[in-house]
Formats: C-alpha cells, structure tokens, sequence
C-alpha cells in the first residue's frame, strides 16, 4: 500500500473511476479513502501517482479481486485497517466489496446478491422465477449452439457475455447465417487498461431480442427497502451493436410508468436479496411490460450518476456513501426539479483522428453543463463496437427531459471528427 496505513477508519473504494474523483472529494475529508485495485491495472494506468495526488485518498492497496476468495484473503491480511465502508466502484468489484463487507461487519448488497448481479444467466433464472418479464435465454458455448438458438427462437437475437462489461462482446445477430461470424465477434473482449492481463474467460448468452425503449432505474436501497429511486431514458446508436448514444433523467414517462419499473426494481432486489447499496437496472418497455436486460449493484456510469444529481438536485453519491457506512443519508427528493441529458461523440467511421472541430462552440451553447473529448489528432478510431468506443459526451441542463434532450443533441452535433481516409491509414 502506498502512503500512510495509520488514521481513521478509511472508506474502501474498490476499482478506480477517474470522473468520479470530483464527486468524492466534495464530501470525503483528507486521507479518508483507500482505493483497491488489481496489480496490472494499477501498472497500466499509472496509479500509484494518480492516487497519490487525491486529497483524500490514503494510499492504494493492489489485490486481485477479481479472483474468487481474494476478500477473504484479503481480510486476514489487512485485520486492523477497519474501514467505516467498502464501495465497489466498477462493475468487477461487486462481489469483492459485498464480500468484505459481509467480513468487516458493514452493509453491503450481499455475496449471494452480489453474485446473481455480476451473473447475467443466473439474475435471469432467478428474475423469472419471481414472476418478472425476460426474454428466451441461454448459454452457449460456440456458433453452432448459438445457431441452434436462432433456428429456435426466429428473428434476430443479441449475443453477449454474462461476465463482462460496457457492452463488450455484444452484438445484434439477424439469423443463424450470421452466427460464425458473430461467434468470432462476441470472443474479442478486449478492454485494455481496465482490466487485468491474465485471460477472463468468455461466458456467452443468447438472447431473443426484445422491441422497444430502454430506460434504466437507479434505486439507493437500505436493508432492502427502497429509499430513492430515479427512471433514466436511454438511447442507442443505430446498427447491431447495442451501445447507449444518449440518457436523458428524469425519464419522460407518466408517473404511473416511473413507479412501474421501481416497482420491478424493487421486485428484482428482493428476488435476489439484495441489502443495502445502489442498484442500476435496465429494462425495455416491450407493450407496456418492464422486460429485464440487466441489473449491476453499483453507481452507474456514462454520467448518469452526474445527470441525477443536477435534475433533482440531490447529493446521491454522498447520500449512498452514508448508507453504507451505516448512516441515515437524511431526506431524499422522491421528483426531480429539473431535467439533464447526455449525448455522447464518436467518431462515425474508423480510422485516424487529424482534427477534432467545434468543442468550444458545443460548449458555449445553450443549457450546456460539460463538453469533453477524451482524445487528440492520432488517435486511431476502430468504430462503435462497445462503449469504450465512444470518446466525449456532452451533458445539458433544462426546464423539461424533451428541452434537455434536444439542447444535448443539438450542441453535439457541433462536434465533428476528422479522419485520415482508409487508403492512406493503410498505406
């Protein structure tokens, strides 16, 4: 561990998010957090010094908590750092931090829970046999299975891992004709500095594909009861890979329609007994009925957790940081006040990046709260496969979710990327 072991019982961040330092440093007081995370991505990313700068961050403690048993393990080799929490910050760490909790005493989600959720085949076994909507699924484990699939269950399917994350892997499939050639797709699973060097083995699903909106719930649970519960709309870039273009929170929704999928959100926790933590799932409205994609039993990404707090406003990371401490995190605004949106930016086609054009114009205009790339001329762009494919997002501010959404997707299209063409990217 790097920097002093002594003080105060810290917080256990497990996994390290870089946008959500900002957040954190709002309410976390001057070496109260040790972050946990595994050895090759803490290499890759250069965190020791990242870590190092952070006003409240202790040190870094490096473990493999990927693995299976490695919170028990380490438990036994960290009896006196006592924390007041244990956050798991990405989707990895799920079942370590619920497990390490369950050994420091706190609250957490559970290891049972925390399992089903990092499990998508078992979450849908479990969420069927509570009566909650999903589509025909199943594992496989090569083309010709998930051809016998498609042969099965007509009209297109969507392959994906049940172990992996940010649409990795995952892909629209039309027919059993596509599937060697989706098979080949959905085992490149590369995610590059997030993850350890040492191989995740590929767990595939095949999925009926459902019609219709996608809308995700984010629910701050307390011993499994719901404390505060927000609908966020999404949407997806054309084509066969299902990445997330936009959000807008709140959802625009009648009112009965928010309850509907908090209510099949709280259904899901119970069904998997969930305890204490944050749950992010996602669901398609298919004719009216709340059909479950997938829950994760973390904060969210791609910002919704920013969106959230602005629209309503509320103070939701510090809110969940107090429940697993243990705390009352005070009264929670059950409506927003006003709406956000999120647009995000990639470039259209693959190749290389010579100019990125239009940024300080998205981010003079209207309503506009955040205009960011993350990339610069060289950056060689391979198209939309999954959501680390993506590289800036803008996010606004508004009176309505349809003034939000509009404002965000206006003040992207500001932003265009110029490409090298193909023949002189190859020459």
């Amino acid at each position: 561990m790097s920097g002093p072991s002594t003080g105060p019982r810290p917080v256990l961040i497990v996994g390290y998010v870089a946008f959500a330092v900002a957040t954190v440093a709002a309410f976390q007081d001057a070496d109260s957090v040790v972050y946990v995370e595994e050895p090759d991505v803490a290499r890759k990313r250069n965190l020791a010094g990242a870590v190092e700068a952070i006003g409240y961050a202790r040190g870094l403690i490096e473990w493999e908590y990927h693995l299976p048993g490695r919170a028990d393990a380490f438990f036994a080799a960290h009896p006196g750092l006592e924390p007041v929490a244990v956050i798991p910050a990405v989707e990895y760490a799920v079942p370590f931090a619920a497990r390490l909790a369950e050994r420091y005493g706190l609250p957490g989600a559970g290891l049972g829970a925390a399992q089903l959720l990092r499990d998508k085949h078992q979450l849908r076994v479990v969420a069927a046999a509570a009566g909650i909507a999903n589509p025909a699924s199943e594992p496989v484990a090569d083309a010709a299975a998930l051809a016998g699939f498609l042969a099965r269950h007509p009209g297109p399917a969507v392959l994906k891992p049940a172990n992996r994350q940010a649409s990795v892997g995952t892909l629209v499939v039309g027919g059993p004709e596509e599937a060697e050639a989706a098979w080949a797709f959905g085992q490149a699973q590369d995610e590059g500095a997030f993850v350890p060097d040492r191989p995740i083995t590929p767990v595939m699903l095949a999925e009926q594909y459902v019609s219709g909106p996608e809308f995700s719930v984010e629910m701050l649970v307390a011993d499994g009861r719901p404390v505060f519960a927000n609908t966020t709309g999404k949407l997806l870039y054309p084509g066969p890979h299902p990445i997330e273009s936009g959000h807008t929170v709140p959802a625009e929704l009648p009112p009965e329609t928010h309850e509907l999928l908090a209510a099949e959100t709280e259904r899901l926790a119970a069904a998997v007994g969930f305890g204490t933590g944050v749950l992010h799932c996602e669901w398609i409205l298919a004719d009216g009925v709340p059909v479950l994609v997938e829950c994760a039993g973390r904060l969210p990404g791609d910002s919704i957790t920013d969106l959230i707090e602005a629209a309503y406003p509320v103070d939701l990371t510090r809110a969940y940081y107090a429940l697993m401490r243990g705390e009352d995190p005070g009264p929670l605004p059950a409506k927003a006040e006003r709406a956000t949106a999120a647009a995000f930016l990639a470039p259209d086609r693959p190749g290389t990046v010579t100019a990125v054009h239009g940024l300080d114009a998205a981010r003079a205009a209207e309503g506009v709260r955040l205009a960011a790339v993350g990339i610069a001329p060289g950056h060689r762009a391979t198209g939309l496969r999954s959501s680390w494919d993506r590289v800036g997002i803008v996010t606004t501010l508004a009176d309505t979710p349809a003034e939000a959404r509009r404002l965000a997707d206006a003040a992207a299209a500001l932003v265009r990327f110029d490409l090298a063409p193909r023949a002189a990217e190859e020459s």
